[in-house]
């Protein structure tokens, strides 16, 4: 059989949708733990984009994190907290929060430096306070780039949450750590599978929510770049 044999045969069994344990409920799990990772770093790395962005200063200083923070294997350091802080949240938080910190954090700094200079100095000769030329005119214009970022770290958060079933805890991994301690590998590529489902709906989720906050025109000037 090939994997797509096994991986419709478990999804389709409908043992698998009910009771504890369910593909439902693992996914709601796997969904938690990428969204608690991925609402954390993005107020670490939102602010902290936008302020580097604005000011210019440090920019080195951010390529440098997001080239650092990306080069941390993810179980590596999910392994080493769980050896010097034993299993907590903290264990599978940490990791996937450092996971997803540098696609945002560059991508809104990105955003935010990228506004043109003639639009800073109209704002700035309307009157506009900092505060004012950040909120209502550098941001929203650098807001489909920092879409971007917040897509690339759910998409990243979301896969690599499957490592948090290594530590015994739930997720769309428990199907695929279960099914090969016990040669099964019907649940191993069902579990592939759902993972596969889950990264398209994260992009169909980005793609409506962009259609949705992002302004017309500069969706049309993205597109024409």
């Amino acid at each position: 059989m090939s994997f797509f044999n096994y991986a419709w045969d478990w999804v389709t069994q409908s043992a698998n949708w009910h009771g504890a344990g369910s593909i439902p409920q693992q996914v709601l799990a796997q969904l938690g733990y990428a969204g608690a990772a991925l609402l954390i770093a993005a107020l670490i790395a939102i602010p902290a984009g936008v302020a580097i962005g604005h000011t210019g200063r440090g920019a080195v200083v951010v390529i440098n994190i997001g080239n650092a923070m990306r080069a941390i294997p993810t179980l590596a350091l999910l392994i080493l907290l769980a050896l010097y802080i034993t299993f907590s949240f903290l264990t599978w938080l940490v990791p996937l929060v450092v996971l997803a910190i540098p696609p945002i954090l560059v991508n809104t700094y990105e955003g935010v430096a990228g506004v043109d200079p003639g639009v800073r100095d109209a704002a700035k000769g309307t009157g506009m306070t900092a505060w004012q030329q950040v909120t209502r005119v550098e941001v929203p214009i650098a807001l489909p780039l920092i879409l971007v970022g917040l897509r690339t770290g759910a998409i990243f958060v979301v896969a690599t949450a499957t490592l948090v079933a290594y530590l015994g805890l739930g997720g769309v991994g428990r199907f695929i750590f279960d099914g090969l301690d016990s040669y099964n590998y019907s649940p191993v590529a069902g579990g592939a599978l759902v993972l596969m489902v889950l990264a398209v709906l994260v992009l169909v989720f980005f793609a409506v929510l962009a259609r949705l906050v992002v302004p017309a025109g500069l969706r049309k000037q993205r597109r024409s770049e």
